[in-house]
């Protein structure tokens, strides 16, 4: 439940950040238009032609009698253009980003920037960029289609289909269109597809807290559009907190941080060459030559008394 949350949070923090941007919002909208254009018409297409499509697709039932050929029919017409409702959301997405990959790039990059550090882009040319998107997005999508045709065949199911399936179509869906917006940050980072979607899959819930917000919106005629450049932003933001950073390099020598107990005869750090040098010896030492470290002197032996000792005889060989 905390990661459902926490991905309806990310889409709000993405909106919020375009609002406060306005000239980034609007270069953002550039693409999600021409793309919107696209699909409008070929939505009104399938819409004409769907009952010719459905009597195509169910020979069977030309010789049934009313109403059970009508209902039928109707029912597939539903269920064919719900899926190509639901295929447009994926599919949008993922064309929209193709058309716009240098705009929502820098908008992307921008976010990043205000958030502290931005990764350093791959570099390879436009041209490869669009062809990895392009690749990616079919690798994407042939996965969700095959969800897509399980979930259409189990809509016939009585009750199940008319109520179970539509809400798993729907977080299966926005699972998927999470994948795509994270596209942008997560190809920054020159993460392979296989691995993103092993990301998102250890945090379904976060995923799927942010997709099917995003889902239900895009279904509204003319949403998508204007909340395609937040989404971006917010799905940046989440693979910021998704993906682990690059861990701090080690300390390099010369900058006086030297591991508890070496180099110090006091069992203390000892200050290393190019930060205040070498930590000076006990006395001085003749030059060459290492001084062992010191220890303190013996007592003094007191001479031995009585008769037989050799106190005060000269040393032999005198």
């Amino acid at each position: 439940m905390r990661d459902l949350v926490a991905g309806m949070r990310y889409l709000g923090k993405g909106q919020r950040w375009v609002a406060g941007h306005g000239r980034w919002w609007g270069f953002g909208l550039i693409p999600a238009l021409i793309a919107l254009v696209l699909y409008a018409a070929v939505l009104t297409v399938l819409a004409i032609w769907s009952g010719d499509i459905a009597a195509w697709a169910t020979p069977f039932a030309d010789g049934w009698g009313a109403p059970w050929q009508a209902l039928l029919r109707g029912l597939f017409v539903a269920l064919l253009f719900a899926g190509g409702l639901m295929l447009s959301v994926l599919t949008f997405t993922a064309v929209t980003l193709l058309i716009g990959d240098p705009f929502y790039e820098a908008l992307s990059e921008k976010v990043e920037e205000s958030e502290g550090a931005c990764p350093p882009s791959p570099d390879r040319p436009l041209w490869q960029e669009i062809w990895i998107a392009l690749r990616d997005s079919v690798h994407v999508l042939l996965r969700a289609a095959g969800f897509g045709v399980v979930l259409f065949a189990l809509g016939f199911l009585p009750v199940i289909g008319q109520t179970v399936i539509p809400v798993l179509g729907f977080c299966v869906s926005g699972f998927f269109l999470a994948v795509e917006l994270t596209s942008v940050a997560m190809q920054r980072r020159d993460i392979p597809v296989r691995e993103r979607l092993r990301l998102m899959r250890g945090r379904k819930a976060l995923a799927i807290g942010f997709g099917v917000p995003v889902v239900l919106l895009f279904l509204v005629p003319f949403v998508a559009v204007f909340l395609m450049p937040g989404a971006v932003a917010g799905a940046t933001l989440l693979v910021r907190d998704l993906v682990p950073g690059e861990e701090e390099p080690p300390a390099a020598p010369g900058d006086g941080m030297d591991q508890l107990g070496t180099g110090s005869p006091y069992g203390g750090a000892a200050p290393a060459a190019g930060g205040f040098g070498q930590a000076p010896a006990p006395f001085p030492a003749t030059p060459g030559q290492q001084r062992a470290p010191q220890s303190p002197p013996a007592p003094y032996p007191h001479p031995p008394t009585g008769p037989g000792s050799s106190a005060g005889r000269p040393p032999a060989g005198w």
